[in-house]
């Protein structure tokens, strides 16, 4: 190799594997008995790949039994994607003629205040801080990005960037303009600071080394393998490195002329080289998609021709057949060249050794996949690699093999917004954002990390009752409802301790400005006073540390006023880009990693999940700033051009031993389409059937098969529909004069309420329904009529206020229906006053009682009134809709009727008379109609064509009232559910009555029921 003329560029087929081919390659070419490799220097594209290198040293000393070597020393070029620095020997400590990068920290907080100075010199609205630090991030990543293709702040601005687009949409325009400004800012940020952005600094140490080495050659070999990044100051370093005595660059998976011709090549486009139409031509939009445009662009950049480079002829471990490196190069072609397809012979179509894995949904993916590698692992030595960008389908993976206690870590790792430490973390910011809105609150308080000593039981005890009588409609902020709530709950010692915690977040919360840094370190405190040092001791909470300590020493030097309420937000955003990987410690022969750290990996089986649209490939996203036309213009690659490197991820992939390609039909937002690169397969490897699937060799079936065998239980008997039958003693229970409907109507609903004592618990934070208008209407009237109805409607808006002060009603949800209530009570009070003469309140908001049978029958009357005559009017506040007559008189809505009996039995203290009138007063508009409220009676008088006559209306409670009372309380009758499907009833016990199960037997008249 070192006596070869011209540069030194090779090529490992993907068949061959190419850590494991670089090493059998490595080890007879350069090692000696003496130092073995130590006198070797690999150049490797990140800390991934050094780790994936010094694995297949591990195997091939394992395999050969040729015993220890030393092994080379590995200097990382550093990954700009995985934020990775670059070695020592590109970097050497003290190296002073080369100005230091500028933290990625304090940039991010500069590029914030500079994106909003341009916003303002260009006389637009400066965007919330959310939006601002967002654009600066993203600002940041095209800078890195322009730096790397040495794009200086000029050239932005330069007339053939703005001529040549002249119909560039406005809002480009200005984004170039705002993109400008903002980079020229920070430069002269950058020269006050004696700073250089960290890509600029990567192109600096790369031209230094360059000329080093190639004024004086190092005297040791210089090997650059698996560096596949096209930055031109890179490849200038590559291509000196090519041309050193005892040099080499070794690329993955370049398709030389035995697998891709000359035209396919030359559709790729000319890249690097001027064009009289593009300035630099970077291919068609399909061309850079392709997985060896990167490549080409690589070569044109060091001014290598392809026919210059040579194969790899060492294969490693586990190599697959050669005719794979073929297919691959095949599946692969660009669009013109595909049409080659049509005379492609058997051998070069097949792909022996890959199958492809559709399955249903998501779920059944990640159960597949589990069950493939459970299988692998039978083998001995067999070696397993999920590849994937969707972590969320890792997470599952991860989950399920579990359950045969395989440890698989994902070496991609879990953003820290989304780790138990950064979780509670970022609940805490929510309480001051949100201002200790009920969901935040409980849950921070009842994360795991809070007091995880001997006290988190009564802790966790103290707080369920606080939390429930929390639920409902949220309250007014502060802590004075929250210390209303913890005495009505019986807390008040456990809320004591807890007051001053969410005091200091909710002292931050009532400022209007608030400083980024004292805000961070308020959230700190509280965070350590409540979980201690569980938030720090493990790795994400180190994570934590690490990302929390590096933003406040920057907020310290560069102070940044924020909203409180975007305290939540602008963290969640920066802490979704920390990675937190595992430590290593997994199974030895599993491994889960996203595209990044997949490169140079190899297994005996590889799986591809997530083969979706949209996942694998990602659809590129186009910068907020620069539009495409113009990137294209200054010869940066467009946003298509990551899509060439994932379908590179998927070639080097694919040339594993054993593959599997695995694609689910739905996933959590719905249906999904299948990968342009699955298509192409599909495609290549033809003999669809008429349904379109694959020939069964190319079809992995065993393992989705197991997957629904592994869950399939038997079939479960059919459900019946609930018929509860209580014993006597059980049975024998009041009846509330609302519950007497329900008992008749649907008697299971009565059963779960009144006999189990079933509740349902209210949601935190829940939505206000008419329930919550007319228990308030109610209670306000009540109040009012207890005053002697003193001042009128005046009076009662007042008492409604207060009413609103007094419940910790949420000052915007009380404005919301304030209106509402305000017309309701309006209307009642005006209605009271317009009665007829002689007639008189009793009593509002009354309990009373009787018992029939032996069976208490309870309730209270909203008023009772004095007619004329001497008898009573019972009457009924509502704020929907009354029941209607035919509903009473099918014993759906007795409520009225109950109480008139409860009234002349005497059980209304004070009370005694004949009940004559029953009435409905509704406290909402008339439909069709701007007249506001009615009083609807459900009993026929006057005009009216229906309902009961008065005469019989009350017989006929007393009727249902016996009915219910011998068949239920007394007697023997189930409590069958929905007995009677007209009854309207509430679904509080649908789930439990099963209705879903038997519902659609119903209509079926083998198994209706009687309804007597």
């Amino acid at each position: 190799m070192g006596s070869r003329q011209g540069p030194k560029v090779y090529s490992v087929a993907a068949h061959r594997g190419f850590a494991d081919a670089l090493v059998a390659g490595l080890i007879p070419r350069y090692s000696n008995d003496e130092f073995g490799l130590a006198k070797t220097t690999l150049l490797l594209p990140s800390a991934r790949a050094a780790r994936t290198v010094t694995e297949a040293f591990v195997r091939h000393y394992g395999e050969s039994g040729e015993g220890g070597m030393l092994m080379p020393r590995m200097v990382m070029v550093g990954d700009l994607d995985l934020d990775e620095s670059l070695g020592p020997l590109l970097d050497p400590l003290g190296q002073s003629d080369i100005p230091p990068a500028a933290e990625p920290t304090q940039r991010w907080l500069e590029l914030s205040r500079h994106v909003a100075a341009a916003f303002a010199e260009t006389q637009r609205e400066v965007p919330p801080a959310p939006t601002l630090f967002r654009l600066a991030r993203e600002m940041g990543a095209m800078l890195d990005r322009l730096n790397a293709e040495e794009i200086e702040p000029a050239d932005l601005l330069k007339d053939t960037v703005k001529d040549r687009f002249p119909d560039v949409a406005t809002h480009w325009q200005e984004g170039l303009w705002l993109y400008a400004k903002v980079q020229a800012h920070w430069n002269d940020s950058l020269a006050r600071m004696g700073a250089i952005d960290a890509s600029q600094r990567r192109n600096l140490l790369f031209d230094r080394a360059a000329q080093r080495w190639k004024a004086q050659p190092p005297p040791t070999p210089i090997i650059a393998a698996g560096v596949t990044s096209a930055a031109p100051a890179l490849a200038r370093l590559l291509r000196v490195v090519s041309d050193l005595p005892q040099g080499a660059v070794i690329l993955p998976d370049l398709a030389l002329e035995n697998s891709l011709g000359e035209d396919a090549w030359d559709e790729l486009g000319v890249a690097g080289q001027p064009d009289e139409q593009d300035g630099l031509l970077f291919g068609a939009s399909d061309a850079v998609t392709h997985p060896q445009y990167h490549l080409k662009l690589l070569l044109g950049r060091m001014g290598v021709n392809r026919k210059e480079v040579e194969p790899w002829h060492r294969s490693g471990m586990g190599a697959a057949p050669p005719a794979r490196s073929h297919a691959i190069a095949s599946l692969f072609l660009p669009p013109k060249a595909s049409q080659s397809w049509a005379d492609l012979p058997a051998e070069k179509r097949q792909l022996s050794g890959v199958k492809v894995m559709e399955l249903p949904a998501i779920e059944d993916e990640a159960q597949s996949v589990a069950l493939l590698i459970r299988k692998a692992l039978e083998e001995p030595e067999k070696r397993v690699a999920l590849i994937t960008p969707d972590r969320t389908l890792a997470r599952r993976l991860v989950a399920h093999l579990k359950r045969w206690e395989i440890n698989a870590d994902d070496s991609a790792g879990l953003a820290l917004n989304l780790t138990a430490a950064g979780r509670f973390f970022l609940q805490l910011s929510e309480i001051v954002a949100e201002q200790s809105a009920p969901v935040s609150l409980i849950s921070a308080l009842s994360h795991p990390l809070v007091k995880q000593d001997d006290m988190r039981g009564p802790w966790l005890s103290a707080l369920r009752k606080f939390d429930e009588e929390l639920r409902g409609p949220r309250p007014a902020a502060g802590l004075g409802p929250l210390a209303s709530v913890a005495k009505k709950a019986g807390v008040s010692d456990w809320w004591d301790s807890v007051r001053p915690h969410i005091g200091t977040l909710l002292g931050l919360a009532d400022q209007e400005e608030c400083d980024f840094g004292a805000a961070l370190a308020e959230v700190v405190k509280v965070a350590e006073a409540l979980a201690g040092d569980a938030i720090w001791a493990k790795q994400d909470g180190r994570a934590l540390s690490g990302f929390v300590e590096d933003l406040q020493l920057h907020l310290a030097q560069n102070p940044a006023l924020i909203a409180p309420a975007d305290l939540a937000l602008i963290m969640s955003d920066a802490m979704a880009d920390v990675a937190v990987r595992p430590p290593y410690g997994g199974h030895p022969r599993v491994a889960i990693y996203g595209l990044l750290e997949s490169r140079m990996t190899r297994a005996d089986l590889v799986i591809c999940a997530g083969l979706n649209e949209g996942t694998w490939p990602r659809i590129p996203a186009p910068d907020p700033l620069l539009a495409p036309p113009i990137l294209r213009a200054l010869g940066v690659p467009g946003a298509d051009f990551r899509i060439g490197l994932a379908a590179h991820d998927l070639a080097g992939a694919l040339g594993a031993p054993e593959v599997v390609l695995s694609r689910s039909a739905r996933d959590m937002d719905g249906p999904t389409i299948p990968s342009r690169f699955l298509l192409r397969v599909k495609a290549l490897l033809g003999n669809l059937d008429k349904k379109g699937d694959l020939d069964a060799r190319y079809r992995e079936e065993q393992a989705p098969q197991l997957a629904r065998a592994l869950d399939e239980a038997e079939r479960t008997p059919k459900y019946e529909r609930p018929k509860p039958d209580p014993s006597a003693s059980l049975r024998n229970v009041a009846i509330k004069v609302t519950a007497l409907d329900r008992l008749l109507g649907d008697p299971f609903q009565f059963y779960a309420g009144e006999i189990l004592k079933l509740k349902e618990l209210e949601a935190l934070d829940a939505d206000v329904g008419p329930a919550w208008q007319g228990t308030l209407v109610h209670d306000i009237l009540k109040e009012w009529h207890k005053s002697g109805q003193k001042g009128g409607p005046d009076a009662l808006i007042t008492l409604a206020d207060e009413h609103m002060v007094a419940e910790n009603i949420s000052p915007l949800l009380w404005n919301l229906w304030r209106p509402r209530v305000q017309q309701s009570l309006e209307w009642a009070a005006g209605q009271i006053a317009a009665d007829k003469p002689g007639r008189k309140v009793l009593a509002s908001e009354i309990d009373g009682e009787m018992h029939v049978q032996g069976v208490k029958i309870y309730g209270r009357a909203d008023r009772i009134d004095r007619l004329e005559d001497g008898s009573l009017a019972i009457v009924d506040y509502k704020t929907g809709t009354p029941p209607n007559a035919k509903q009473t008189e099918a014993g759906y809505a007795l409520q009225l009727g109950i109480l008139g009996l409860i009234a002349e039995d005497g059980g209304f203290k004070g009370i005694i008379g004949d009940a004559t009138a029953f009435e409905y007063w509704t406290l909402k508009k008339k439909s069709g109609s701007d007249q506001f409220g009615d009083v609807v009676t459900p009993v026929k008088t006057g005009n009216k064509r229906s309902g009961l006559e008065p005469e019989d209306f009350l017989p006929h409670h007393r009727d249902k009232l016996d009915l219910a009372i011998s068949k239920y309380i007394k007697g023997s009758e189930p409590f069958t559910a929905r007995l009677n499907p007209d009854y309207e009833g509430y679904s509080t016990y649908d789930q439990l009555m099963r209705l879903d199960e038997w519902e659609r037997d119903l209509g079926d008249p083998e198994s209706a029921e009687s309804a007597a």
